[in-house]
């Protein structure tokens, strides 16, 4: 048996991104996946950059890791792409779409937003067709064959549905921007990695705890835009959108 850890959506939160490294380290798990949005939002990006690279075995990537290397005129978007620099847009230009694997006797199939693209966003609540749609492969994929399990990131927010045959799909939150609860999130998977054969497989929910008002002091530090809508999804854990007129 073995355990990976599947980490999501870090948004430049470094103190977020190590508590939740530290809490991986201390259960012995040595294999990370990350599936994208390293960057945006929060005042880290680079070191988180730096930092995923370092820790995580794959990284797939996520809206921000795609848009943050056009040009705009968005302020949070051109301070990102002063303190990022060529060598880490190059970076985040380099990373794949998905990840495919067997375990346990499992198609798993990992990605950032869908299967499809980046920017395509589905809640747990939506209708069971998009759901579904979560497990079937596109020309992004390696494997044209439909997920038993789908796993992603983008919405930030954690969640686990068994669907009919024997499917599960899962969210594995955000690590740095978590909007259902204000404490970092990821997922332990736990089964027999490479195996088409079955055998016993897990997913483990992590809620980890982190200083949120010193995550907000970097962001002051750094003299971050958009610092006072970035302070109150972290303070709350409510998206911004919601807060305005």
């Amino acid at each position: 048996m073995e355990k990976i850890a599947v980490i999501s959506d870090i948004h430049g939160n470094l103190s977020a991104l190590k508590a939740v490294l530290k809490d991986i380290e201390e259960r012995g798990i040595k294999r990370i996946f990350c599936l994208g949005d390293l960057v945006g939002k929060g005042p880290h990006g680079d070191l988180a950059v730096d930092l995923i690279k370092e820790k995580c075995e794959i990284v797939v990537s996520g809206n921000w890791d795609e848009f943050i290397r056009e040009p705009s005129d968005i302020d949070i978007v051109t301070w990102n792409q002063d303190i990022l620099g060529q060598e880490r847009m190059a970076y985040l230009e380099s990373l794949p779409f998905c990840i495919e694997f067997m375990m346990s006797g499992r198609l798993v199939r990992l990605f950032h937003a869908s299967p499809r693209s980046l920017y395509e966003r589905i809640y747990p609540w939506d209708e069971m067709e998009k759901r579904e749609s979560l497990f079937e492969p596109s020309a992004n994929c390696r494997v044209q064959k439909p997920a038993d399990v789908a796993g992603y990131g983008d919405i930030h927010t954690a969640f686990l549905q068994h669907l009919e045959n024997g499917r599960t799909l899962f969210n594995a939150g955000s690590v740095g921007n978590s909007l259902d609860m204000i404490q970092a999130s990821y997922v332990i998977m736990e089964g027999v990695y490479g195996a088409h054969d079955a055998a016993a497989f897990g997913l483990q929910f992590v809620r980890v705890p982190y200083d949120v008002e010193e995550a907000i002091r970097e962001a002051e530090e750094r003299d971050m835009p958009q610092l006072e809508p970035y302070a109150i999804e972290l303070r709350t854990g409510q998206y911004r959108g919601k807060f305005k007129a």
